[in-house]
């Protein structure tokens, strides 16, 4: 049995992190909640350089709160032990509000339509996760990313 090489690690440029944003739709968020870090995996929308998701009312929207607060988002695509790209984005995480101002009316209503491509039944009737009720979109105004490669 021979003794893998060590792998090539290299940074991604802000495209690339785009395109892996883009292609997938599972990622973590990061959010500080008292004296400690929670992380929570969510189904998101990347378009126009916002994060697009929803979730429900509890304990993460008690942490970040529904007008700004600073997390991290973190999306990986790993096809083996030694290939793999992860994308990391730290940005102001905003609730939308259903009602609200005209510019906040006309947001929710694109969220609503970009979740809607990933998922049609968003906030319809046949909803499966009916209980997610709040939009939220997170700006991603830094981003990071990595790409392991097998074999020096």
């Amino acid at each position: 049995m021979s003794t893998p090489q060590a792998p090539t690690i290299r940074p991604l440029d802000r495209g690339e992190c785009e395109a892996i944003l883009a292609r997938n739709h599972v990622g973590r968020l990061a959010y500080t909640r008292d004296s400690h870090v929670d992380i929570e995996p969510l189904h998101y929308v990347f378009h126009d350089g916002w994060i697009y998701g929803r979730t429900s009312h509890g304990t993460k929207m008690d942490a970040v709160g529904y007008t700004w607060s600073p997390v991290a988002f973190e999306v990986d695509e790993i096809e083996g032990l030694f290939q793999w790209r992860s994308v990391v984005v730290h940005g102001g995480f905003y609730a939308i509000p259903e009602q609200g101002a005209e510019w906040e009316q006309a947001e929710w209503r694109r969220g609503v339509e970009l979740l809607r491509e990933l998922l049609p039944e968003t906030l319809t009737g046949a909803d499966p996760v009916a209980f997610r009720t709040v939009l939220f979109r997170i700006a991603a105004q830094e981003m990071t990313g990595r790409e392991a490669r097998p074999g020096g």
